[in-house]
This record gives C-alpha cells, structure tokens and sequence, in this order.
C-alpha cells in the first residue's frame, strides 16, 4: 500500500509523460513549489557542558536542567566572551576570599620607633629566658671556665677599691672629664687615595664644627673630598644616635623666645658659623653642639693594578689606600679647654714678671721642734 508522498510522485511522473516535450520542465517547477514533505526523524543540538573543577560543589548550587535546554538558542561569541569573563571575576573573587582569610597581619621591628603604636603581643620567654633555666646547672662544673684564677681575681678586686678610695672618694681629672663630657670617634673604611692627597683634607675640617665641615667638602674640588663628606654625615649620625651629642637646642622652649627679643637689625649667626665669628656677635653657640676636635689620617694597604707597556710589556702598579679618622667632641670641652689655656697664661704671666711679698711656696725644711 503507497503512502502519500509515493502517490504524489507517481502522478507527478504521469503528468510529464502526457504532456508535450518543451513543458515537463515548466510542469515539474510547478509541481515541485507545491509538494510538502514531512520530516520522519527531528534533528536535535545541545550547548557543550565543561566538567566542574570545584569537586562538585558548583554542580549542587546550580538550578536543575530543563526538558526544553536542548533546544534553547545557542550563545553568541559575544555572550560566550561575557560568560567566560564572569567566570574568571568568579574565580578571582573565590580567590581574593581566601587569600584574606588566611593572610597574617605582619609586624613592626622591635628597635622601631612606631612599634608601641600597634598592639603587641605577650612576651613569651623560651629557652634560658625561661624562669628555672639555671636551677639545674651546677657552678662548681662552671668555675673552670668563668673563674679560672680565683687569686688574681682577688687581688684585681682588692686593687679597685683601693683605687676609688685613695682620693677619699674624690674623682679625678680624667675620670670627672669622661663623666660630664662625651666624644666619639670614627674611623672610616679605606680610600682609593694617598697620605699627601687626604692630609690637608683632614687639616682643613679639624676644629671646625661638624656642619661646616660638611660645607667644606660639599664644596671642595677634591675627589676624595666626597668621600670624607660621606663618612663626615655617617659620623655625625652616629654621634647623635649612640651618645647622644648634639640634642641641646632639640625641643627647646627658649629657641624661639631668643629670636624674638634679639636685635632685627643684626643677621642671626648660621649654624655653620665657627664660635669666633658667633662671639663676635656675643652670641655663643650650644654646649651640646658637635665639632671636629681632631681628624688623622691612617695608611692603608696597597693594591695591583696592571700598566700595559709597549712591545707586550707589563708593569704592576702599587695605588695606595688611606683612610680618615676623626674625634667629634661637643662645645662645652672647646669652653673648657679655653678657659684652662687663659688660666695658664695668666699664670704663667703673674709668675714670672710680678714680685709678691709672701710667695705661696711648699715648706722644705720643717722639724719636729721650733729653731728658736
């Protein structure tokens, strides 16, 4: 039994052959614009699905599928491109979440000088700092190593106090000047320069306050002079860092009430001005403020250097090596040293060229009994 589309085609083919040759073209045309063929099988398609990489979490939170997805209308490049460019602000999201979940807060050092603005934590000693470290040791096992002669230990001891009661208790000179006056000296790495070229370097900055030898050699056409400027700064830090020198006019109070009540017509001294010139003006500098008391230089060791001659010859050089030293003092042992020199020559001058009645001599020839 023929279905309806072999009946159409077989009265379609009867057609032709009845009719005349130039027309079975035309008739087929239209026959053909007419014919309507069902579809026995339905062509389906379906967007391509990607394995989740979360282990199967991302599959749970997503909606199930719908019966009528495999027939939805398939994205565009420019869909597709936002898609994959909200997947990747995901992951980047998913990212940045865990990152600041697991990230630690770092921390200032101890030396810093905000560290007491954060909050630190509990110190927890561990090791010999733990409370009973040292209950367990026995000192006699000790003794060989942290008093190896127990004699001349004694006698050391017993030769120090005698020495600090032997004035009954009065300091001496050098101790007094160590206690209430401090300096502090520098040696610097060594320059690629000789003793002839650093020496009057060195000459030039001794006695001149710290600033205005750094003046001096930020100026100097010196090569070597950049170097003494550095280690100059270097020197002047560590003064101030480690003894403390120069933080007189640091937080003073007076400093501005000075300017004031000074005279407006007179230029105020520089800082890097020498005491005489701020004498001259009666205005005398801070006694905590630093200066080069004394500057030396040192020889250093001689390196090698090839001098290529003519006809394949070679020479080695010998440049030397130099380094400087200096003694940074403060103002108030500049004061002081002065005003001993003014006192010995004052001395010296009453001395020798004036006549006194009762001279203040020692007694040479003194007995137990009077002579008359």
């Amino acid at each position: 039994m023929m279905n309806t589309q072999q009946m159409s085609m077989r009265h379609l083919c009867r057609g032709c052959q009845s009719r005349t040759e130039p027309s079975p073209f035309i008739e087929l045309c239209r026959l053909t614009t007419s014919l309507h063929l069902a579809p026995r099988r339905s062509l389906h398609s379906s967007n391509t699905r990607r394995a989740s990489t979360d282990g199967g979490t991302s599959s749970a939170k997503q909606a199930p599928a719908k019966a009528s997805e495999p027939n939805a209308k398939p994205m565009t490049a420019v869909e597709r491109m936002k898609a994959a460019a909200r997947r990747a602000q995901d992951k980047l999201n998913e990212q940045r979440r865990e990152y600041e979940a697991n990230a630690t807060q770092g921390g200032l050092a101890p030396s810093s000088a905000f560290g007491g603005e954060l909050k630190r934590k509990a110190f927890q000693p561990t090791g010999l700092l733990v409370e009973g470290a040292f209950e367990k040791r026995n000192p006699t096992n000790m003794e060989q190593a942290l008093n190896p002669r127990p004699g001349a230990r004694l006698r050391w001891q017993r030769k120090m106090v005698i020495r600090e009661i032997k004035h009954r208790g009065r300091l001496t000179k050098e101790v007094k000047i160590a206690r209430t006056e401090r300096s502090h000296m520098s040696r610097s790495h060594f320059f690629k320069t000789s003793m002839k070229k650093l020496a009057p370097l060195a000459r030039q900055i001794a006695g001149k306050p710290i600033d205005e030898a750094i003046l001096q050699m930020r100026f100097s056409n010196k090569k070597v002079a950049q170097d003494v400027r550095q280690h100059l700064i270097q020197a002047r830090n560590e003064a101030i860092v480690v003894k403390g020198m120069g933080l007189g006019r640091a937080g003073s109070e007076n400093q501005n009430t000075e300017l004031l009540q000074s005279d407006p017509s007179e230029t105020p001294p520089l800082p890097h001005q020498t005491p005489l010139k701020t004498y001259k003006k009666g205005v005398a500098p801070d006694p905590t403020d630093m200066y080069v008391a004394q500057a030396w230089t040192n020889r250093g060791p001689y390196g090698q250097e090839p001098d290529y001659r003519a006809r394949g010859r070679m020479y080695i050089m010998r440049p030397p090596h130099t380094g400087i030293t200096v003694l940074l003092k403060e103002e108030k042992t500049r004061a002081r040293e002065k005003a001993e020199k003014e006192a010995r020559a004052l001395k010296k001058r009453l001395g020798k060229n004036m006549w006194v009645h009762l001279p203040d001599r020692p007694v040479t020839t003194q007995r137990q009994h009077v002579l008359w």
